[in-house]
């Protein structure tokens, strides 16, 4: 007789480890103090975000003559543009902009990383050779010099500034899933789902991704903090959000050309990128330590 059958109670207990598992995951993140700042602040991002189009804003777009660069006041907080528009509005709508960015260039490289390093890490061979050489080449190029390039390819815009951001990514991805994979496969249950009968992608899908999200997880959350920088590059450089539309990024290239007259506009987007980068990398760290296997 199986100890299952002397003990009833042990499937309940067995059935509760992956709950425990969670709780014990969600207890070490609520007690990391770095993680819980990140969090914070990236939360409040998003409600600038979600909230920007709701709240009774200024117009980001509309140009007041009448209030050209006016410093910060009651009825500016911080300040206004070169047009007269109002630098809170704008900030609030870059947000929008800047998340965006993130979240959309992170799936790219996710939708195209994760497939190619599931194929070089399970199958090794020739397969992993053409798909690493390729990886090593795209890594050996300056992450910024091979976004700004293909955002130079692709054109101005800020869905061409996305595509170019998770294109330069997926090198990232690649090497990581292809990393874990090679560790996972070696273990007991692959081998025992291959001797029930399981085919290859099934073992993948099933058995080998779910054990390689904890380290997605993680970098997907750091890079959105370097996703917000390269943005915010792009559009200095007039390769990301075109204007009348706000952006972070463009917002300081506007900035730069008023810094005696009104320094004033550099400080609210500069600030903002610096807290939201922060804000992720403070995050992606207290995911690390509570996602991390050694530690639980």
């Amino acid at each position: 007789m199986s100890d299952a059958a002397l003990d009833p109670a042990m499937p309940a207990l067995q059935s509760e480890t992956p709950l425990r598992k969670r709780r014990s995951t969600l207890s070490k993140l609520l007690r990391n103090r770095s993680a819980l700042i990140g969090g914070t602040v990236v939360l409040l991002f998003v409600l600038m975000a979600v909230l920007a189009p709701l709240l009774p804003l200024a117009d980001p777009l509309k140009s007041n003559f009448l209030a050209i660069r006016k410093p910060p006041s009651e009825l500016y907080w911080f300040g206004t543009d070169e047009l007269g528009r109002d630098q809170v509005s704008r900030l609030f709508h870059g947000a929008q902009t800047s998340l965006l960015a993130g979240i959309v260039s992170v799936m790219i490289a996710l939708a195209i990383g994760i497939p190619f390093g599931l194929l070089a890490g399970w199958y090794g061979g020739w397969i992993d050779i053409v798909i690493s050489r390729v990886t090593e080449a795209m890594l050996a190029c300056p992450f910024l010099i091979l976004a700004i390039a293909f955002a130079a390819i692709l054109g101005p815009s800020l869905t061409n500034a996305m595509i170019a951001i998770g294109l330069s990514a997926v090198p990232i991805f690649i090497r990581l899933v292809r990393g874990q994979v090679m560790s996972v496969k070696a273990e007991d249950f692959v081998e025992g789902a291959r001797s029930v009968g399981a085919g290859n992608l099934r073992i993948m899908l099933v058995h080998v991704l779910p054990n390689t999200l904890s380290p997605i997880v993680v970098q997907s959350t750091l890079f959105m903090a370097q996703a917000i920088i390269l943005e915010a590059s792009l559009s200095f450089l007039g390769l990301g959000q075109q204007p009348p539309s706000p952006s972070w990024g463009q917002m300081l290239n506007v900035a730069k050309n008023f810094m005696e007259q009104a320094p004033w506009m550099s400080v609210a987007p500069g600030v903002a990128i610096f807290l939201a980068v922060l804000g992720f990398n403070l995050l992606g760290d207290g995911l690390r330590d509570a996602l991390d296997p050694k530690e639980n």
